[in-house]
């Protein structure tokens, strides 16, 4: 009877690694994956850095032409969910489409909600980071993301078994490394030393296996 109870019990726990969430934990892990983003953003854009993926093409339109950065990272993502719905889904779609739009109103919003009086740039490369990363990870355990880069690097993992994490470290460091034309060079160093630190993040915490809960 202990061996049956106990192989009862180990079901149990194996079931409950594929519980689906519920509604109301993909909503609350939509606002604050991108809340986290959107703070992210803010440290990088009050240092003057730039990350990788659609994030960091937006910097850089930003820098090199003054656009808003909210509109710019919401206008880059429109051609990604095409691949998007063919290669991912339509629910996956809405939710990225969903967490575009938030981090791209939220950019806007938090450097009038939190100001800066001092922040050291090596700090805000770090924490940025972690805070974009902690951001990504809520997004991609809810099977959402921030289009882009992230799209490809999670079809790649789900198709490939290669790293989410990996994957979008290698293009972001390229994304980065083409800053050179836009900011100085230790900003850029720095920016580096930022998109290390979210793909660390991610690398670590986001593989096959790691994290069971499904949406």
């Amino acid at each position: 009877m202990r061996g049956a109870d106990s192989d009862s019990h180990q079901a149990d726990a194996i079931a409950a690694l594929f519980m689906r969430h519920p509604l109301w934990e993909d909503a609350l892990a939509l606002l604050l994956g991108t809340a986290m983003v959107a703070l992210g953003i803010a440290f990088y854009a009050q240092a003057g850095l730039l990350t990788g993926g659609t994030v960091g093409l937006a910097f850089l339109l930003k820098y090199l032409f003054g656009w808003q950065f909210g509109l710019a990272f919401f206008l880059i993502n429109l051609p990604f969910y095409a691949l998007a719905i063919w290669r991912m889904g339509w629910r996956f779609t809405l939710r990225t489409f969903c967490a575009v739009g938030l981090v791209s109103l939220l950019a806007e919003l938090t450097p009038q909600w939190v100001g800066f009086a001092q922040l050291n740039v090596v700090y805000a490369a770090l924490f940025g980071g972690f805070a974009m990363g902690l951001g990504l990870l809520m997004l991609f355990r809810h099977r959402a993301s921030l289009g882009g880069v992230n799209i490809l690097a999670l079809y790649l993992q789900e198709r490939f078994g290669l790293r989410a994490g990996k994957v979008q470290m290698g293009i972001d460091v390229l994304i980065v490394l083409a800053a050179v034309l836009v900011v100085p060079l230790d900003k850029v160093a720095l920016s580096i030393l930022g998109a290390v630190a979210l793909n660390m993040v991610l690398a670590i915490n986001h593989r096959a296996g790691r994290y069971m809960g499904v949406s």
